[in-house]
């Protein structure tokens, strides 16, 4: 299958490499606002950058089989040390007459709407890294196209895929927790991002705790019905000028009566910490937690300790492999789709409940923002 990139930054780079690696991936199609970046990328991977494109329709709707091109884009391609061939055209609105058979996006947070949007109107089955959409409106205008369209939208959530945290959801379905009456999920930085991103970056519930909140709905299978939320800033002045937090909590009541509390900050200079703890009435388990986990247990010993996770790409490598794995799957037809856009819809309205509670100092429902 050809599969279309649409980002070449951080992490359209590294979901790149990973797409080259799977047998399926026959040619790979890079693009991103910056053309020069696209063409550095095709080139690290092995490719070469085109210089034409030879004419043909957009890709078939009937299903991942039919979306071949009539021609094959003109020029050599170059071959990745995986094996797929990588290509950069010159514009992202290429991607959508490259004869893709699915999309990845991976671009700015505020192109994301629109490269969903024509993805499904092309019938390309889509990967998109979240938020789907900056704002509450354009993520639910999504999930309305993507029903309308019979096309699956794949978000990339990836911490469904950790190991860890699939453990945990199998581990909670067996019976093995008996019945759950706590749950706590951590989200640490070591360090802040920089200070341009933070004024469009949604704020730490929504660009942070998110994955927090989608993990917690994903691994009990339970809905939230209420939050209690809270800021604080203890670092740089730009989070504040910003509107934003830095560090932040929230309580979460499930529908059955368990309780979530979320942490997340901005400042954890010992290391990158992302940990899901279960406890229950006959057991309780932690995902997350191994011999590089930035934590010190006192009182302290001489044993040796691994480098901490120095970030979340790091941390998650394997379950970023895992994510496009299952989206390749998606568009062969083989799997259903594991990460639908409802449930980004429903982790965005969370995250919208606690950025209300923390505004207003209240208690706040799931209902009230909810659609």
């Amino acid at each position: 299958m050809r599969i279309g990139l649409a980002g070449a930054g951080r992490i359209g780079a590294r979901h790149a490499a990973a797409l080259c690696e799977l047998p399926e991936v026959e040619a790979l199609v890079v693009a991103d606002a910056d053309a020069a970046r696209a063409r550095a990328l095709a080139a690290r991977l092995g490719g070469a950058p085109a210089e034409r494109r030879a004419p043909g329709g957009p890709s078939s709707p009937e299903g991942a089989g039919s979306r071949r091109p009539a021609q094959t884009p003109t020029g050599s391609l170059g071959r990745a040390p995986g094996g797929a061939d990588v290509r950069a055209v010159g514009e992202v609105g290429e991607l959508f007459s490259a004869g893709l058979d699915g999309l990845v996006v991976a671009a700015a947070t505020d192109a994301h709407a629109d490269l969903v949007e024509r993805a499904l109107a092309a019938g390309l089955p889509v990967f998109c890294e979240k938020p789907l959409a900056s704002d509450l409106d354009g993520t639910f205008q999504i999930v309305a196209s993507a029903k309308k369209a019979g096309i699956p939208v794949q978000v990339g959530f990836q911490r469904r895929f950790d190991a860890g945290n699939a453990a945990a959801r199998e581990a909670l379905a067996s019976g093995r927790l008996g019945w759950l009456h706590t749950v706590r999920s951590c989200s640490f930085d070591p360090a802040p991002p920089p200070a341009e991103y933070v004024p469009t970056s949604g704020g730490l519930f929504r660009d942070c705790v998110i994955h927090d909140l989608d993990l917690i709905r994903f691994v009990t299978g339970r809905d939230v019905v209420r939050v209690m939320a809270s800021g604080a800033n203890r670092g740089e002045d730009f989070f504040r000028d910003s509107g934003d937090v830095d560090t932040g909590s929230a309580l979460l009541v499930l529908d059955d009566g368990t309780l979530a509390q979320v942490s997340a900050t901005r400042y954890n200079a010992a290391g990158y910490d992302a940990r899901l703890e279960l406890f229950g009435s006959k057991d309780s388990i932690v995902a997350g937690l191994d011999e590089r986990t930035p934590v010190t247990a006192l009182p302290e010993h001489d044993e040796e300790h691994r480098d901490p996770y120095a970030g979340f790409l790091e941390r998650f490598s394997a379950a970023y492999d895992a994510e496009l794995r299952a989206f390749v799957d998606v568009v062969a037809g083989r799997r259903a789709n594991p990460c639908p856009p409802e449930d980004a819809l429903e982790a965005f309205y969370l995250a919208e409940a606690c950025e209300l509670s923390m505004r207003e100092g209240r208690i706040v429902g799931a209902e009230e923002v909810r659609r």
